[in-house]
């Protein structure tokens, strides 16, 4: 049988003394699009983190392809909701779009053929190859977006991680992203996604996991949706509240 492409096995993580995650099981498989659904603190981006093996788990496990996951080295890519790009700085797209395997060819050396064919199939991916040589100051909101997934699709990841991918987008680019996501598990990756998009989420994803400390529910959307009353505590809200009667009309 083969292995989940990411694996979180009773994982505790304790942040400044306090227990941010505690028991959480979660298994994502390749061809799969996850959507990580919680209030703010419930551990969406630290679950994010411990997954790219940058927090140790105080307690359990994090595997990917069948390995304990190695910081750096594991096959994960990562869009993290706060990004580090100088979008005014003066470099190509396809110049951007590398600096995701930066720390791969280390410091020294120079690219070679290989990681520019990564760069080419990334930027293939999200549908920015006719724009490679385009400055970053030239592009969209949605198209800078896209470029930051690029840059983690260049290490050729088997799973992708997205911090809350659609911050700041307006409706059309956000759908255009949903599509892209949706069509990259459907070339045999493993995503994971954190969303404030409930609905986008809803109608979207093949799986639900909602979050609070541990994983409170975890199944397909339409199954997740109609247990409102784990909504209900986990976001904090009553039984009459407008949310839930939201959650009924996507059923």
């Amino acid at each position: 049988m083969t292995a989940p492409a990411l694996e979180l096995d009773d994982v505790a993580v304790d942040l400044a003394g306090r227990r941010v995650l505690d028991g959480v099981d979660l298994t994502v498989t390749a061809g799969e699009l996850v959507a990580l659904i919680g209030p703010n603190g419930a551990g969406k981006t630290t679950l994010l983190r411990t997954a790219l093996g940058l927090l140790p788990p105080r307690r359990g496990s994090v595997r990917v392809a069948g390995r304990r996951v190695r910081p750096g080295r594991s096959p994960v890519g990562y869009v993290p909701q706060r990004h580090d790009v100088a979008w005014d700085f003066p470099i190509t797209v396809a110049d951007a779009v590398m600096t995701g395997l930066v720390r791969r060819i280390g410091p020294v050396r120079r690219p070679g053929r290989d990681h520019w064919e990564a760069v080419g199939e990334a930027l293939r991916l999200v549908g920015l190859a006719p724009l490679a040589e385009r400055p970053i100051g030239q592009l969209s909101g949605g198209q800078r977006q896209r470029v930051l997934v690029a840059r983690a699709l260049a290490l050729r990841p088997a799973v992708l991680l997205l911090d809350e991918p659609f911050t700041g987008l307006d409706l059309p680019t956000q759908e255009l992203l949903t599509a892209l996501f949706v069509e990259l598990a459907a070339s045999d990756r493993a995503v994971l996604m954190t969303t404030h998009d409930i609905a986008g989420a809803l109608a979207a994803c093949d799986r639900i996991a909602l979050l609070d400390t541990c994983i409170v529910a975890d199944g397909a959307p339409a199954t997740v949706a109609g247990d409102t009353a784990t909504w209900a505590r986990t976001f904090g809200v009553g039984a009459d509240s407008a949310f839930l009667r939201v959650l009924e009309t996507v059923r």
